[in-house]
């Protein structure tokens, strides 16, 4: 073997190979060395150089070459020193971080240098020919040459080690730990595309795992160590890819999460549990399954009340809150009369599948669909008191769109209770693994539930509705909206409605036959009849044909109906005292139970009692057999000591415990000093020695040290004169070389003040143009700011001009309405005037008519006119007049005028002054005769003429 295959010299000429800056030489030596199968006998000497390795794979970012340097090393130290890999691993994986790292601080713009899809792509097409095309260089190209390699080869290092660990139980912690820092890598720099990969890299190392269970170092997973570290890496990835928010990525670790517990068959921790199911709810609400979402919640609330001791009221209201918010956002309606055979099979195994997940417990024989359903869930949470445990909008919520029936003032009842449900969440101070409650992101599904619930009230109500009284009946979302969600409703067969936009109306028609809305129709219509007859027609005060017919029946049927509330009251009496009597009986079996178990336990605690003395009697005796044969062993080596050297010996006869005991403290303080004193002889030998070779080798060391000054005198000598020769030698070269450039200083000057010409009128060129665009940008700004003035000032004359026309024409309409209102209330008024004098003008017309048509159907044509008598008590009697009375009443009537005035009665029945009475009227009637009559009643009809007889008519009346 030749001095350089030895690992000590193939060490030190590597380091030789990096002072000199050849690190591709050095890592091809060390790589050769490593590769070959002479190293399994240096192991001490082997980590020392892989340390070295590993740093020169990093320097020159070879991940190649370090992968193979590792799985060469992992084979030497699998079964002999696996904790010197472990270590050198962790040396690679650190000095790749702060590599990246010190990268990544010195590029001062990280968004740009990292802006690349994947760390595994090479260069792209269009980057080469902009390299090639541009002649300086970018800042951003720049920081992506800088910052982007190193990111790769730390990429690529998280996958070399991941490789290099996979099927080793010795390493399994290293395994764990590498996967978190490059779960946090991916997290820290948003590497969405090496997550994924990632990912997909772990689970591929799982899967080869159960594949071959027949390796050698196979970690075993149903171990708790390994379970949990396996566990805590999937929790870990989980975490991550929710903050990513790649949820497609975050559902499949959680199908990785269920599988390793189905694999293990064991429950994780309950801490760990909990973030499982958080991150369930968060994934299921971004997917919109809202059932699944409010099932996840349902076992976060479980889990919390029941292993979380620290749970305050308030975070436990919240998490209560979401169950029920969550149930309620599920749409009460399905799809499943629609779909075909296989998509119900498909939706089935979908159900079974996400009822694992979640952790219920389903038959999968069941031909019942609804494995997770709306309707099963509720009643799950009215059964074990989730709504105990809400605040009271949310249990008032849940009673109006559930429980109760408002079809017309539903929506002002939720409102309020929205408003108020939105403003409750925030981060739960005891819960610390749930995510923040916000109550606000389930208002728009209850929202939408608010609306089918007020559609599908108003259908059992109403036929037809109006567009608009239905739009102001569902403020939530204006009627296309609410069209859309009738649509959804109508073809999932929970509504049945049509809109008819011609007559601008909702038309609520009826559901199938087989319905259950119309299978008991008829009998739910007879009974709201009865209750509807009962309400207008009392018991007591109904009365029937049939009780008619029969009289006796209503007697025997009341009396048959006390007989049977009677027989009802008497049965519950017994039912009550038998229940009474069970309860005793069970009463008195809980005592005895109870008794008989209080006996047993305290027999249990005294048997308990009495083993525990005797244990603790036998183990305090055991502990002192064990001392008295620990002094008895001591003493016994201290008699063979004594006796080698001829001492007498310390046990003889019977011995107590305390006796032993001061014989084994004397006999160990005696040693003790007697190995003091050995000491002390011993060191002051020492003494004598070490002093006598120091004085015999103090000459040699000084002649040797004279002798190495004067070699290192001469080989300094040497290395001068070497420095001085290498020093003239280039100093000649460099004035052979200054001769032969000084032929081209003046090429050089006369460049030099061309490029600086050149350059100085470029520059005085630009200048001068930039000044002129500034000047004419000044001079534009200039313009736009007075053009900007003027017309603000132009807008502002314009609107102090609108509002002044704006006001005089306010108030000449104002004026104008006044003026209306005015004249329209004086019409008005004249109108009723007018309308007054033409009733009263009918009534006396009508009053008139009627008088008339008395007297002619009263009296015969020759009959001479009888004045009429008030008979008291009735006011329409007609009494003939006495003989004494009839002469003076006909000569009044023949002395009346000839044109038929008016004379009253008082008149017809008093003489004038000279005592006789006025004569009577020629006609013969009581206004006159018939003609004066006719004519009275045709001057009547043309407006009360100016006739005598008018003119007396009119008296009469007023």
């Amino acid at each position: 073997m030749s001095n350089f295959a030895k690992p000590e010299n193939a060490l030190k000429r590597a380091e030789e190979l990096i002072n000199v800056g050849q690190k591709q030489d050095a890592l091809q030596a060390l790589h050769d060395l490593i590769t070959s199968k002479r190293h399994r006998a240096w192991q001490k000497t082997l980590e020392r150089i892989m340390f070295k390795y590993v740093e020169l794979c990093v320097d020159m970012r070879r991940g190649r070459f370090a992968k193979d340097g590792l799985i060469q090393y992992r084979i030497v130290c699998q079964q002999v020193n696996v904790n010197s890999l472990e270590e050198v691993i962790k040396h690679f994986m650190h000095l790749s971080t702060e590599r990246a790292e010190n990268a990544r601080n010195q590029a001062q713009a990280l968004e740009e240098a990292l802006d690349v899809d994947d760390l595994e792509a090479d260069k792209r097409p269009e980057d080469l020919m902009l390299s090639f095309v541009s002649g300086e260089k970018g800042k951003d190209r720049s920081d992506r040459e800088l910052v982007t390699p190193w990111f790769k080869f730390l990429w690529e290092t998280y996958r070399t080690v991941l490789e290099i660990l996979r099927n080793n139980s010795k390493l399994e912690s290293l395994y764990a730990m590498t996967a978190h820092r490059a779960f946090q890598f991916c997290k820290q720099y948003k590497r969405t595309t090496e997550f994924r990969r990632l990912c997909e890299i772990i689970r591929n190392h799982l899967a080869n795992l159960n594949k071959y269970r027949d390796q050698r170092d196979r970690p075993d997973i149903t171990a708790p160590e390994s379970l949990q570290l396996y566990l805590d890496t999937r929790f870990e990835q989980l975490k991550v890819a929710t903050e990513l928010e790649l949820w497609q990525e975050a559902f499949r670790t959680v199908e990785d999460i269920h599988g390793l517990m189905c694999m293990v068959k064991k429950t994780p921790k309950p801490s760990l549990m909990v973030v499982y199911y958080a991150k369930l709810t968060e994934i299921f609400w971004v997917s919109s399954s809202h059932l699944y979402n409010a099932y996840a919640w349902f076992k976060l609330f479980s889990l919390q009340k029941s292993f979380n001791k620290n749970l305050s009221q308030k975070d436990l209201q919240l998490i209560a809150s979401s169950v029920v918010l969550g149930a309620l956002s599920v749409s009460p309606y399905d799809n499943s009369h629609v779909a075909s055979h296989l998509l119900l099979e498909y939706e089935k195994e979908r159900n079974s599948r996400m009822a694992n997940l979640i952790g219920f417990s389903v038959d999968p024989k069941l031909e019942n669909r609804e494995v997770l359903s709306r309707s099963a869930l509720l009643s799950e949470l009215a059964s074990k008191g989730i709504m105990n445990c809400v605040p009271q909008e949310v249990k008032d919520l849940y009673n109006l769109l559930e429980l109760e029936f408002f079809p017309l003032d539903l929506a002002s009842r939720v409102q309020p209770l929205l408003v108020k449900i939105s403003k409750l969440g925030g981060k739960l101070s005891s819960a610390s693994s749930v995510p923040e409650v916000h109550l606000s992101q389930y208002i728009p599904s209850l929202e939408r539930l608010a609306t089918l619930r007020i559609l599908q009230q108003v259908s059992k109500v109403y036929q037809t509705v109006k567009i608009e009284n239905l739009s102001r009946m569902i403020p939530f979302h204006d009627f296309s909206t609410v069209e859309k969600i009738a649509v959804d409703a109508v073809n999932s067969n929970f509504l049945s409605l049509k809109v008819d936009y011609m007559k601008g109306i909702v038309i609520f028609g009826h559901l199938g036959l087989e319905s259950s809305e119309l299978r008991d129709h008829l009998t739910n219509f007879t009974e709201s009849l009865n209750k509807s007859r009962t309400m207008i027609y009392p018991p007591a005060k109904k009365t029937s044909k049939l009780g008619d017919i029969l009289p006796g029946l209503l007697e025997t049927v009341e009396k048959e109906h006390k007989r049977l509330l009677a027989r009802k009251s008497i049965i519950e009496k017994r039912k009550e005292e038998q229940e009474r009597q069970l309860l005793e009986v069970e009463r008195k079996e809980e005592l005895k139970r109870l008794e008989v178990q209080k006996i047993t336990e305290d027999a249990e605690q005294r048997r308990l009692a009495a083993e525990f003395e005797q244990r603790r009697n036998q183990k305090l005796k055991e502990i002192e057999d064990r001392e008295m044969e620990d002094v008895r062993a001591m003493l016994e080596d201290a008699d063979k000591r004594g006796k080698k050297k001829g001492k007498k010996p310390l046990i003889e006869g019977k011995v107590t415990k305390q006796s032993l005991m001061e014989l084994a403290l004397t006999e160990q303080l005696r040693e003790r000093q007697e190995m003091e004193k050995k000491l002390q002889k011993l060191a002051k030998t020492m003494d004598y020695l070490e002093r006598a070779k120091r004085e015999e080798a103090s000459p040699l060391i000084e002649a040797a040290f004279q002798s190495r000054l004067v070699e290192e005198r001469e080989l300094h000598e040497r290395q001068q004169q070497v420095q001085v020769e290498i020093s003239r030698q280039r100093h000649d070269g460099d004035r052979a070389e200054k001769n032969r450039l000084t032929k081209l200083y003046e090429h050089k000057v006369q460049f030099q003040e061309k490029v600086t010409k050149t350059r100085q009128e470029e520059y005085s060129k630009l200048k001068a143009e930039s000044e002129e665009r500034i000047a004419e940008i000044l001079q534009q700004r200039r313009q736009e700011r007075e053009y900007k003035r003027k017309v603000l000032f132009y807008i502002d004359q314009e609107e102090e001009r609108l509002r002044k026309v704006r006001e005089e024409e306010e108030a000449r309409k104002l004026e104008e309405e006044t003026r209306k209102k005015k004249e329209e209330a004086e019409r008005r008024a004249k109108l009723d005037e007018i309308a007054e004098k033409q009733r009263q003008r009918e009534k006396e017309l009508e009053e008139k008519e009627r008088v008339r048509r008395e007297n002619i159907f009263r009296r015969p044509a020759d009959e001479p006119i009888r004045p009429s008598v008030d008979v008291p008590g009735d006011a329409t009697a007609q009494v003939e007049p006495s003989p004494a009375v009839a002469a003076p009443a006909a000569a009044a009537a023949a002395a009346a005028p000839a044109g038929g005035k008016y004379v009253p009665r008082f008149r017809l029945s008093k003489p004038d002054g000279d005592g006789q009475a006025p004569p009577p009227a020629a006609g013969g009637g009581r206004w006159g005769s018939g003609a004066n009559r006719d004519e009275r009643r045709d001057s009547d009809r043309r407006g009360y003429g100016s006739t005598g007889a008018s003119s007396g008519a009119s008296k009469w009346r007023s």
